[in-house]
This record gives C-alpha cells, structure tokens and sequence, in this order.
C-alpha cells in the first residue's frame, strides 16, 4: 500500500495537500466537500485583527491597518454583518463533528494587541491548530527593519499566552535576513512556518485611471520563490514548514515534498480547477511514488532539500548562468 499521509505540527496528516486559506473554506458545506476530496486538513479563511478589535469596541489601528491592508475598512463594514465572530468559532465546533481531518483556524493579524485573548476562543470551540497569517509591509520610512521583524514575534509571544494547541506563522519573505528570522522564528515554540502568504497586490486601471486590487490568484510559476526557501529552510529550522503560492499541480506537491515541506497547501488552484483536483493530485502522487518505489512520504521528504541535493548550489544561485539556464 503507498501511503501518503504525513505529520504536520504534530497533527497527523492523511494527504499531504492541505486547503489553504480562502473563500473556499468558510462554510460547512465546502469543508464537508473539501475532506471528502482528500485533503489532509484545512485552514478556515481569516479572521481579520481589524474585525475582532471592532467586535470586542476597540478603535481600528489606523495608521497600520491602512497602508497594509486598504481594504479592511470596507471588509470589517460589510463583512460583520453577515459574519459575526460567533459565527467563526460555531463554524469550527460544527467542522469538528462533521469532517475527520485537522481543522486549523486562521488569523490575518499585523499586532500582538488585544485582539490576542480571542486566540484562546478559537482553542476552545475545538480548532487543531492555530495559523496566524502576519503581513508588515516594510513602508514605514520610520521603522527599522528590526523593528518590524519585532511584531512576528510579539504577536507569537503573546498567542502562546492564550493557548496549547499547534501554532504556525505565515510569513511573507519581506525580510533583510529571512533565512535567520525563519531560524529565530522557530525559536519561539511555533510548530510550523508557512511559506509565503499572499496578499492583494495593487493594480492600475489605465482606462478608468484609478488603482485597484489586481493578481489576485498565483500562477504556477510563483512555486519558485516558495521552492527555493522550503529547500533552504527545511534541514536549518526547528519546526516543520509547509508550502504556500503556486502550487497548481500534483508535480508541484511533490517538488516541494522533496524540498523538505511537510504539507504544501492549496488555494488559487482550487478556485480555478475545484475542489475534485485534491482527489486527482493524491492519486497522482501514489503514481509517481509508485513509479519511483517509495512506500510512505517520508520516504522521499527532503531527499532534494539543500542539505541532500546533488547540486545544493542551485537553490543559492541568484544570477542566470548560460550553463545553468541553458541558454545561448
């Protein structure tokens, strides 16, 4: 029997495809459809900071909150009224009693404030885990990058706080350093980093002349900066890491197995193909670990990490090369 199943931050995985993040995995009916499928586990789409500051009377931290995300005004006016916080946790209670697979409960956050004590609301309605999806664009001209790299781990310091169950840090790779925050990041008792997160990116509209949110899904070229750093990061951290941006593909699962991630999760690919393609992919990975005579995923994650790989050169190689691109 080829078993695909895996361990990510201590949860025990049956595939190692895990749905990401998105509106795909914010009601009942899709989490129901989504384990069916066989996923590994799922992570709720976000909670955002500025909607539990708001639904607790806190006043929204302007000054971050906008030039981050510019969004979160008209999602906390518009998205409270169809979806309370209540309605959040009732969510993972009824998912707990309906689906067999890792519920993982999700917080797009850009502080350790006050928002923090609700982390423990998420552990009590039953969540498996915690991901907490933390995003500073470095544009604060004031800021010094140590004092944005700060925020992750306060943020990560304070949750600990609140709760016992696994919690793992979506982190983008806006960082002068990111191979050693990724090290001291692990430091702090998270079970897992997820690399990368990815947000709304602005758009020009030449015709209406007007900015507007723009590249909304990964390509499946985007594998390339997550790859790269899986394979780097997977033998130097002390958590597990799972693999986030475009992975569109059974192949792309496996490319990033063999780079040393645990779980690679999956979003745009969903939306574009359904949510069937998770069945088609599992089935494609027992191929080609049938193909190759691998028994189990352990067998083979990390084989091509950068500690392991023939030609560790390649993933630290950052300047084309006519003998490596092969071209002319």
């Amino acid at each position: 029997m080829i078993d695909i199943s895996t361990t990510y931050m201590g949860l025990h995985l049956k595939s190692p495809i895990i749905a990401g993040s998105s509106g795909l995995t914010n009601s009942l009916d899709k989490l129901i459809e989504i384990a069916r499928q066989g996923a590994g586990a799922v992570v709720l789409k976000s909670v955002f900071e500025e909607q539990i500051k708001h639904e607790i009377s806190r006043a929204l931290a302007a000054d971050t909150s906008s030039s981050v995300y510019p969004e979160a005004y008209d999602y906390i006016s518009h998205y409270t009224q169809e979806q309370s916080l209540e309605h959040y946790l009732n969510l993972i209670s009824e998912a707990k009693k309906k689906i067999d697979i890792p519920v993982i409960a999700s917080v797009n956050c850009i502080s350790g404030s006050e928002w923090i004590s609700f982390s423990k609301r998420l552990q009590d309605a039953g969540a498996d885990a915690i991901e907490l999806n933390v995003f500073v664009l470095p544009s604060n001209q004031e800021n010094t990058g140590q004092e944005n790299e700060n925020v992750y781990f306060d943020i990560v310091q304070e949750v600990k706080k609140f709760v016992t169950i696994p919690i793992s840090l979506k982190i983008s790779y806006y960082f002068s350093g990111l191979a050693k925050t990724a090290m001291q990041l692990s430091w702090t008792g998270i079970s897992g980093l997820v690399l990368f997160n990815r947000f709304f990116s602005p758009d020009i509209d030449i015709d209406k002349m007007e900015i507007s949110p723009g590249f909304v899904f990964s390509k499946p070229e985007d594998i390339g900066i997550s790859l790269r750093w899986i394979a780097m990061l997977s033998d130097k951290v002390h958590c597990d890491l799972s693999a986030s941006t475009g992975n569109h593909s059974s192949e792309a699962v496996i490319k990033q197995l063999l780079a040393g991630a645990k779980s690679v999760q999956l979003a745009s690919v969903l939306y574009k193909e359904g949510l069937g393609v998770i069945s088609k992919m599992n089935d494609e990975i027992r191929n080609w670990m049938e193909l190759k005579g691998f028994e189990k995923t352990e067998d083979f994650i990390g084989k091509l990490s950068l500690k392991n790989a023939d030609n560790p050169a390649a993933y630290e190689r950052v300047q084309f090369m006519k003998h490596f691109a092969g071209i002319e």
